[in-house]
């Protein structure tokens, strides 16, 4: 059984990062990378040939998950079937790479045994406390309540057939989608019984099919492949499953990994490419937007909460681009940026964003199955409250086009993995190689695409077109 995930994982104040260690699974925890200035804790750019890693799992990690309510607590999952969670303190990153620096492992806080096969995913839930989701090797979904593992999960989640490629809550957290190596959607009510409420046939290929919730659209996203093996973009109706639309992308072999802002953008980073996409989306409709282009391929990426964004610079969303090559790694922070010169706050592009506070506790959301209100931050005072309404905005006063939207990336190397450390391989490498980009004059490297990206007509997919050659030629 193979399993994909993102390889990365990010709160407002680390970074882990799945590691390639001898003598069983680990994980990095690194201090945030900016592209705006000097990383916190004094994080060299280039790193220790030993760091303090997340030792714990006797296989390899292949995923992990930070709290949304702590940016210190993150969940691990493992091919030995344990997750895994561990608490970070700052004084851990005290002194990297000085005289005399020892670099001191983390410890896990609590360790239970998940499942007798591999853990593929772990996700926290987004408005409940010490709630946690892990898709297993047993192709089901168990819902945890951290505070009281040893009588098993709360939930399970079943009727998948093969192995589950990823899963995702909605905003409020009462529902759950999955995706499968069977070609089918599913969506869960976790607190109404273990039987999706929803299947639908997704992506006729079996390859890495991806979802992401659409905010308060009440839209769902997914990537996955076509029969000929075309990437493919698709749209859903998040009460009824009802495929909106489906979009081919291109022909390439790499996993996309979908994002969602709720500025209304869709990210789409593909596995082996050095591009990320990006659209607006738009009463059911995805404007090309622009392209973040590069030519190192990501292995993985994933994306700092909202509440954490730089928004005096206007930063609507930053992303974490994971390389690997024979000779070097690195972790690039790369801002997207809309360029506008004003001194007060842009609500038009900056709606609340999920607070740091739940909305309820583990007891409350498996007794109840009442509806949840969501407690959200002001992102210009950063005062808390409740609310009922969407958080995702109408479009913006200035719409996003091609040219208004751009790519802020360092101009100083990024914090480095190891040299040949391929990720989710069994060796560790201590050698080290870096590259920075080439400042403009503004001070940033900065990557504009308005003069060199052309937006093209997106291709709807239709049943006709998704017909192998042999099919066409009468063979089979």
């Amino acid at each position: 059984m193979a399993w994909d995930t993102n390889l990365a994982a990010a709160s407002a104040e680390y970074l882990s990062v799945n590691w390639a260690s001898a003598g069983g699974g680990a994980f990095a925890i690194l201090p945030l990378p900016t592209p705006w200035g000097t990383a916190p804790h004094d994080l060299p750019y280039k790193l220790p040939d030993i760091i303090p890693l997340a030792r714990g799992h006797t296989a390899p990690v292949l995923d992990t998950s930070w709290s949304p309510f702590n940016d210190s607590v993150v969940a691990s999952g493992g091919e030995d079937g344990n997750i895994l969670i561990w608490k970070v303190e700052s004084h851990q990153f005290d002194g990297w790479a000085t005289e005399h620096w020892q670099p001191i492992d983390f410890d896990p806080v609590q360790r239970f045994d998940a499942s007798p096969r591999k853990i593929g995913q772990v996700l926290f839930h987004p408005t409940a406390s010490h709630v946690l989701a892990s898709a297993t090797g047993e192709h089901i979904v168990k819902i945890w309540d951290l505070g009281n593992v040893d009588n098993g999960p709360r939930s399970i989640l079943g009727g998948h057939t093969d192995t589950i490629q990823s899963l995702d809550f909605d905003p409020s957290g009462t529902l759950l989608v999955t995706t499968c190596r069977d070609r089918k959607i599913r969506l869960f009510d976790p607190r109404a019984g273990g039987d999706a409420v929803r299947t639908v046939e997704g992506h006729g290929g079996i390859k890495g099919a991806r979802v992401v919730w659409m905010g308060d659209t009440g839209r769902i996203a997914t990537t996955g492949f076509s029969k000929m093996s075309d990437r493919q973009l698709s749209i859903w109706d998040s009460g009824t499953l009802a495929n909106i639309k489906t979009l081919s992308i291109d022909q390439s072999a790499g996993v996309t990994m979908p994002f969602w802002s709720d500025n209304g953008i869709l990210f789409l980073a593909g596995k082996g490419d050095g591009n990320v996409r990006y659209y607006e989306y738009e009463a059911d409709a995805l404007h090309p937007l622009s392209e973040y282009k590069s030519s190192d391929p990501q292995r993985g990426m994933c994306f700092l909460p909202r509440r954490a964004l730089n928004v005096a610079e206007c930063e609507i969303a930053r992303a974490f681009k994971i390389t690997t090559t024979s000779s070097s790694g690195t972790i690039e922070p790369i801002a997207f940026v809309v360029p506008r010169k004003a001194d007060s706050f842009q609500a038009d592009i900056f709606p609340p964003a999920p607070s740091l506070e739940p909305s309820v506790d583990a007891a409350e959301f498996f007794a109840s199955r009442k509806e949840i209100v969501r407690r959200v931050v002001d992102l210009n005072t950063g005062t808390t409250s409740a609310s009922t309404g969407p958080l995702t905005l109408v479009p913006p006063t200035v719409p996003y086009t091609s040219d208004s939207l751009s790519a802020v990336t360092p101009i100083t190397p990024s914090p480095l993995v190891p040299k040949s450390a391929t990720l989710g391989s069994s060796t560790l490498s201590s050698s080290f190689t870096t590259s920075a980009p080439t400042p403009t004059s503004g001070g940033l490297a900065q990557a504009t695409f308005s003069s060199s990206f052309k937006p093209t007509a997106t291709q709807e997919y239709s049943v006709e077109s998704d017909v192998c050659p042999q099919e066409r030629c009468g063979f089979l």
